[in-house]
């Protein structure tokens, strides 16, 4: 079956109810050397199960992002990946986080 004119995710029959584009400051902490560390951040508007992606405005060397997700209502969940032999501070900086639900 498919919904002409209407937005489909095709491993499911029903339509997307939306999609968006948030742009937020954040201000992550630190992030200790070689390893990873989940950190979360108050986004209003977003809901668990929503598909999230998340664009870091700037590059910094040794860091990286691994995993994005809503945790909670109105939370945003990333996972930061350090791979350097120091810690890194992510810059607090405008992300843009786009999703659909």
């Amino acid at each position: 079956m498919t919904y002409p004119g209407i937005l489909q995710d095709l491993g499911s029959t029903s339509p997307i109810q939306g999609i968006y584009n948030i742009k937020q400051v954040l201000t992550p902490a630190s992030v200790a050397a070689n390893t990873t560390a989940e950190q979360t951040f108050t986004v209003p508007g977003l809901q668990v199960g929503d598909s999230i992606d998340v664009n870091k405005a700037s590059h910094q060397v040794g860091l990286s992002i691994g995993n994005v997700r809503v945790s909670a209502a109105n939370t945003l969940a990333i996972q930061y990946v350090n791979t350097t032999a120091s810690p890194i501070v992510p810059a607090s900086e405008q992300y843009i986080i786009g999703g659909q639900r």
